[in-house]
């Protein structure tokens, strides 16, 4: 009796936690090598002359599914997006990284990206057409309430153009 007791509390608890990410679209290929990933997309963006915005995360965090859906439902962001970055979602469980084969691939990934993890869920990492990194946005910073900040996104955003980067 105790034991289905404990197991109903658990199936609570986790619908719970699915109600809280409920309409928010998964956007985080968990299939995918990530280091294939971005490589696609720095060719990509050399390739238009664009760069490339990383945004570290995974399905398993709100705050990313939040961000994504919330510079995908404003005009002015996603063209901005658009018309200046290769805009890819990079897979990272912190807990599941640490399993058996997948240790060094995420310590590539971390390291290739500038160790953004420190910053938190979801990370923004910005790549030039090189694939250097320019900025790491602490994504904290563009919230406002259980969203995010109109003018703190656009300004990020903006910021970290190519043109505005390379000062043109």
């Amino acid at each position: 009796m105790r034991k289905n007791i404990i197991i109903a509390v658990f199936v609570a608890l986790f619908a719970l936690t699915a109600n809280a990410q409920e309409g928010l679209k998964r956007v985080y290929n968990e299939q995918i090598d990530p280091l294939e990933q971005i490589d696609a997309a720095i060719s990509q963006a050399k390739s238009e002359g664009k760069f490339v915005i990383v945004q570290l995360g995974g399905n398993w965090c709100p705050w990313c599914l939040r961000f994504a859906d919330f510079i995908t439902n404003n005009e002015e962001i996603s063209q901005l997006v658009a018309q200046n970055f290769v805009y890819i979602h990079v897979n990272y469980h912190p807990r599941k990284s640490k399993e058996a084969g997948k240790a060094e691939q995420t310590a590539e990934l971390l390291k290739r990206l500038g160790n953004p993890a420190r910053f938190g869920f979801p990370v923004m990492v910005v790549l030039d057409e090189t694939g250097k990194v320019l900025h790491l946005q602490d994504s904290g910073y563009l919230e406002e309430g259980k969203t995010y900040d109109l003018k703190k996104v656009l300004s990020f955003f903006k910021n970290w153009t190519p043109k505005a980067v390379n000062g043109e």
